[in-house]
């Protein structure tokens, strides 16, 4: 990618769904970063299924429940949520707009949700605190160093901006087969200033840039972050409860269950298929937060009903931020609470708990 053309466009799109989005944001951005951000690994097949999963469970509607206006604003924590959707880390939003995380920071908080910032940002965290507000609420997702020296510098920028939880992305020690990348020869073209102690960004594909960060990690580095900060730690990538317990019993006080948004090992299972498995061994110790594969609001339907406590979303909102900037953004989060609204009332549910309790049928 030896050019590099963002989007400068800013207010409201005009779309049906998540798939208008994703056609649309391809003739704004540029083809080796719309390659980068929409592709899967390998033959695509746990990308895929991602999304297919979701059509093995089914809501079956609700009658009589007395039931109008559902709410779908939700309490989590210290935190007042519009709809418990969040944003899910996703590197480099740079590669979408001009303003990359500091809009997609902006129209998540005007929404009223979480942002997780990737350590493999484009922006500082001192710039998505300041386009989020002081009020916004923000997590860090980390990719932890091969040096605890500069481990505790990220950290200690993280807490000083207000990162209400440390997201340890665990299941990205290495690239994944990304096939799309290697035809489009991409590599980043902009700087990753938070890591910038061990990764500068540019000119480094993907896996370069995954080599850069800690390779070999287990339950010893979730110690070593809950030791070095009061901040909650969750472990990201967890999709066996196996992987729970080792986790929770090395401090970790949330799971979140992904597969990367199948980016990572094709073949595995879809993420929603190891949703349950994950909150049955959870147990109510610590929240879950899920994604992969989220398009469509009975998705995040189905995520809450099978244990999730908040489900995020990716793609689809660097799509908005595309077309639309912060204003497309916001608009991404309207788009799925709006469809869960219209999702609980057929379901005959009033509350994002109702919802939690509410018990889906197998398809087949």
């Amino acid at each position: 990618m030896s050019e590099y053309i963002a989007s400068e466009r800013e207010g409201k799109i005009d779309f049906v769904n998540t798939n208008d989005l994703e056609e649309a944001a391809a003739n704004v951005i540029p083809k080796g970063g719309y390659g980068y951000i929409k592709s899967g690994a390998g033959d695509l097949i746990t990308y895929k299924n991602n999304i297919k999963a979701f059509d093995k469970k089914v809501i079956v509607p609700g009658v009589l429940r007395d039931v109008e206006n559902p709410d779908t604003s939700v309490d989590f924590q210290d935190m007042h949520l519009t709809a418990p959707i969040i944003m899910a880390p996703v590197a480099a939003h740079g590669l979408a707009h001009v303003e990359g995380e500091k809009y997609s920071a902006k129209g998540v908080a005007n929404f009223g949700s979480i942002f997780t910032a990737s350590s493999f940002a484009s922006t500082t965290l001192e710039d998505i605190r300041e386009a989020g507000g002081q009020d916004a609420n923000q997590w860090f997702q980390f990719y932890m160093s091969k040096d605890n020296g500069i481990n505790d510098q990220i950290i200690a920028t993280a807490e000083r901006n207000g990162s209400k939880a440390i997201v340890l992305t665990a299941d990205a020690t290495l690239g994944g087969n990304r096939e799309a990348d290697k035809r489009n020869h991409f590599t980043f073209p902009l700087a990753m200033p938070i890591v910038a102690a061990y990764q500068s960004g540019v000119g480094q594909t993907m896996d370069a840039v995954y080599k850069s960060a800690k390779q070999k990690l287990a339950p010893r580095d979730v110690e070593y972050i809950a030791s070095h900060t009061d901040i909650p730690v969750y472990v990201k990538g967890v999709q066996s409860a196996e992987d729970v317990y080792r986790s929770l019993d090395a401090g970790a006080r949330g799971i979140w269950v992904t597969n990367h948004g199948g980016r990572q090992l094709d073949g595995g299972p879809a993420a929603f298929e190891s949703l349950e498995i994950v909150a049955e061994a959870v147990n109510g110790r610590a929240p879950v937060v899920f994604d992969s594969g989220v398009r469509r609001g009975q998705h995040v339907f189905k995520a809450l009903a099978s244990g999730a406590d908040l489900v995020a979303i990716g793609r689809p909102v660097i799509y908005g931020l595309s077309l639309g900037g912060a204003t497309g953004v916001e608009q991404v989060f309207n788009f799925f609470k709006d469809e869960l609204a219209l999702v609980m009332q057929l379901a005959g549910t009033q509350t994002i708990d109702d919802v939690r309790k509410f018990t889906l049928r197998d398809a087949w």
